[in-house]
C-alpha cells in the first residue's frame, strides 16, 4: 500500500478537495491509505473555542458557529444537493461537539483540548470521504482512534504500538481508498488523544510502518524540500534526496523538513518518504530514503527567529561546573524554556533559546540569584548544515555576529540586524 498525507492547506475549501480528487485521478488510488488533516486554520478556529469554554465566554457559541459556517461553505460548494447524508454526517460531528461542550466535568485542560479539537480533523475527513463516493471513487473511513492507541497522556500521547500494529493489520481493507485522520489516537478508556507536534506526518507514519507500506508521500504547496526558506533566501534549491539520518539532522536544527519521529519507523524498515507537489503531482519532489546524504550536495540554511541569547556568569569568577549546568537545565525544563544552542567558558555559559511561553521574566529573578545575566531579545540563529564560507558570508553580511560556533558539517550562527 501507499500512504498519502494532506495538510490542511490542501484541504482548506472546495477547490483543494476537488484538487485532492485531481491529485489521485493523475497517481492512482488503488491500494492507497489517506491521512488528513483539519481543513485550513480550523485547529486554530477550535482553540477559540476551547479558549472561550475555559474562559466561560458569552463568545462560545458564536466561535463554534464559526466553525459550523466554514465547513457549511465547503459544503454547499461541494454538493449540489443539501439533502445529501454527508450534510447530516457533520451535523452529527457537530452535534457531539456541542454535547461536549454542555456535559463536559473535566477541568483538565489538556484532556478538553484532544477532545474538541480532534473534530477538525473528524469532519474533514468525513467530507473528502463522501465528495470521493460522490464522484465515483469507493471509499473506506477509518475512525483512525480505533486503531492508534496511546496512552493518556493528552496532547502528546505515547503510542501502544503492539495493539496499534494488531488494529491495523486486522482492520485497513487493500484494493480501495482508506481515508482516516492525522494526529488522533485513543486511551484505553477511548477517549481521544492527540500525537503532538507534526501529528498527521507521524500518524501516515504509523500506518505505513504497521501495513508495511510500499512509499509515504507527503503532499505540500511546494515542490519539495529546498534547501533554505525562500522566504529569507534567494535562489534556494530543490533537493532531490536526503538520506534519513540527514533528515533527522535538519529536523533537530529546526528545519519544518520531517519531525525525527515521523522518519523513525520509516527508517526502521527503510519506507521511502517522497515530499511532493499537490500542485504538480507528477514532478519528482525530495525523496527521504536510504542513500546518498544530499543530493544535490548543498548548504542547507535554517532560520530561527524571535530568539534570546543568555549569558551567565559567576559572581565571584568560580568554574561554572556540571552541577551549574544540570541546575540551568532543570530550570529550562521548569519554564519550558527550548534550548538550541550552548556554548561555555571556564567563568561563563552562553545559551540560545526559545521562550514561547514568556516565561524568561521569572527565570531570570532566580537566576540572577545566583549568576550574573546578560541577555539579547530578538536575536536570529542561523543554522548552515554542511557549510562553506560563501553560505557563512550570506548570513553574516550586514548583521552583528554576536556568537559563532562551528563543528565539522554544521555551523551555527547567532546575529542581530544592523
Amino acid at each position: 500500500m501507499r500512504v498519502f498525507k494532506f495538510g490542511g492547506a490542501s484541504v482548506k475549501d472546495a477547490a483543494g478537495i476537488k484538487n485532492v480528487y485531481d491529485v489521485l485521478q493523475k497517481v492512482g488510488y488503488e491500494d492507497v491509505l489517506l491521512v488528513v488533516s483539519a481543513m485550513g486554520k480550523t485547529t486554530n478556529a477550535l482553540e477559540i473555542v476551547i479558549k472561550n469554554y475555559f474562559d466561560k465566554s458569552a463568545e462560545l457559541n458564536s466561535s463554534v458557529q464559526e466553525v459550523k459556517k466554514y465547513h457549511n461553505q465547503i459544503l454547499m460548494d461541494l454538493f449540489e444537493d443539501d439533502k445529501n447524508e454527508v450534510f447530516a454526517a457533520v451535523n452529527t460531528q457537530f452535534a457531539d461537539l456541542e454535547y461536549f461542550l454542555t456535559h463536559n466535568k473535566s477541568p483538565n485542560y489538556n484532556f478538553v483540548y484532544d477532545q474538541i479539537v480532534s473534530y477538525g480533523e473528524l469532519i474533514s475527513t468525513t467530507i473528502l470521504s463522501h465528495f470521493m463516493n460522490f464522484m465515483e471513487i469507493k471509499t473506506q473511513w477509518l475512525d483512525v482512534r480505533n486503531f492508534i492507541k496511546t496512552d493518556a497522556n493528552y496532547r502528546d500521547a505515547e503510542v501502544d504500538w503492539e495493539l496499534t500494529q494488531k488494529n491495523i493489520a486486522k482492520n485497513v481493507k487493500r484494493k480501495i481508498l482508506n481515508i482516516t485522520q492525522g494526529f488522533l489516537g485513543s486511551d484505553e478508556n477511548n477517549f481521544t488523544t492527540t500525537l503532538g507536534r507534526e501529528g498527521s506526518d507521524y500518524t501516515a507514519a504509523i500506518f505505513a510502518y504497521c501495513l508495511n507500506a510500499e512509499s509515504v508521500t507527503i503532499w505540500k504547496d511546494v515542490p519539495g524540500v529546498m534547501n533554505a526558506d525562500p522566504r529569507y533566501f534567494e535562489n534556494a534549491s530543490l533537493l532531490n534526496q536526503i538520506s534519513y539520518r540527514e533528515a533527522i539532522e535538519l529536523a533537530f536544527y529546526g528545519a519544518t523538513v520531517i519531525h525525527p519521529k515521523t522518519l523513525q519507523p520509516l527508517q526502521k524498515k527503510e519506507i521511502p518518504l517522497y515530499v511532493k507537489s499537490f500542485i504538480n503531482p507528477l514532478l519528482k519532489g525530495t525523496s527521504v530514503s536510504k542513500g546518498v546524504d544530499l543530493e544535490p550536495y548543498l548548504p542547507c540554511f535554517i532560520v530561527k527567529r524571535n530568539q534570546l541569547l543568555i549569558s551567565l556568569s559567576s559572581i565571584d569568577f568560580s568554574f561554572i561546573m556540571e552541577e551549574n549546568i544540570s541546575e540551568i537545565f532543570a530550570l529550562f525544563h521548569q519554564f519550558k524554556i527550548k534550548v538550541n544552542l550552548i556554548q561555555n567558558s571556564a567563568i561563563s555559559f552562553s545559551v540560545c533559546v526559545e521562550d514561547k511561553f514568556d516565561n524568561f521574566k521569572a527565570l531570570n529573578a532566580i537566576l540572577s540569584k545566583k549568576f550574573k545575566v546578560e541577555f539579547d531579545e530578538n536575536v536570529t540563529l542561523y543554522t548552515i548544515r554542511h557549510f562553506n564560507d560563501k553560505a557563512a558570508q550570506t548570513v553574516e553580511k550586514n548583521k552583528v555576529v554576536l556568537l559563532k560556533q562551528v563543528s565539522r558539517e554544521t555551523m551555527q550562527v547567532i546575529t542581530k540586524e544592523v
